[in-house]
């Protein structure tokens, strides 16, 4: 256990917060040229139902970071009502496709009023099921795969996914800072064995040789990794 640190627990997941919130408050300042009445009620939905998403600093990332790629193709393990996928149906372009999946068909009602509101559905394709073996159903290469599925099948899915990136892509994943849990020996898990695999994900990313990685510690941290050029 850290010295004189609380470890995290379900009634108090943030004990450890890798980034100061009057930081990520100046940051947030930063981009509010990002607004946009859509936006503005996903982010207002997630707070009222305390439903996950990446919130407006790691969607402003994953937008600037898929046209930096220059990305056209993104698949997307986990897509909720289509926060995320906002983001990098910006990114692709009008030619672009974010294929989203999620295993509730109300977030894919909720995510195309949604992105039919702000003019982004027609880049998107969303299936409702499991992830994972949609993917296996899908066929081709990806500019990136962004992983924000159940934590338990984070290994699984990087296994899937790290060999359909196209060199110079970018495999993409939430929450692998898990609270802090993953950086303290005692804490209490959301889901048994959740914390595990994710500290045995970002361990896995890490020892790759295929790939450079680090995480931005934004929020509950997001692990970016690049593969390399053959």
């Amino acid at each position: 256990m850290m010295a004189n640190v609380q470890s995290p627990t379900v009634e108090n997941p943030n004990a450890l917060i890798p980034v100061h919130p009057a930081i990520e408050r100046y940051m947030r300042g930063l981009i509010e040229h990002t607004d946009h009445p859509v936006l503005i009620e996903m982010e207002a939905l997630a707070k009222q139902k305390n439903f996950p998403i990446v919130d407006r600093l790691v969607g402003n990332s994953l937008e600037v970071m898929a046209k930096m790629i220059d990305a056209k193709r993104i698949f997307e393990f986990g897509s909720g009502y289509g926060y995320s996928a906002y983001w990098f149906a910006r990114a692709v372009g009008a030619k672009g496709r974010v294929i989203c999946t999620d295993g509730n068909t109300a977030n894919k009602i909720q995510a195309e009023q949604y992105l039919t509101s702000a003019e982004l559905w027609d880049r998107v394709e969303f299936y409702v099921g499991y992830a994972q073996e949609i993917f296996l159903q899908t066929e081709g290469m990806f500019d990136i795969c962004y992983n924000d599925a159940d934590k338990g099948g984070y290994p699984e899915v990087w296994q899937m996914a790290k060999d359909r990136i196209r060199p110079g892509g970018l495999y993409i994943a939430d929450n692998v800072l898990w609270h802090g849990r993953v950086a303290v020996e005692e804490f209490t898990d959301i889901v048994s064995g959740w914390t595990e695999a994710i500290r045995a994900h970002n361990h896995m990313i890490f020892n790759d040789p295929d790939f450079d990685t680090f995480i931005n510690p934004t929020r509950d941290g997001v692990i970016v990794a690049r593969r390399k050029m053959a």
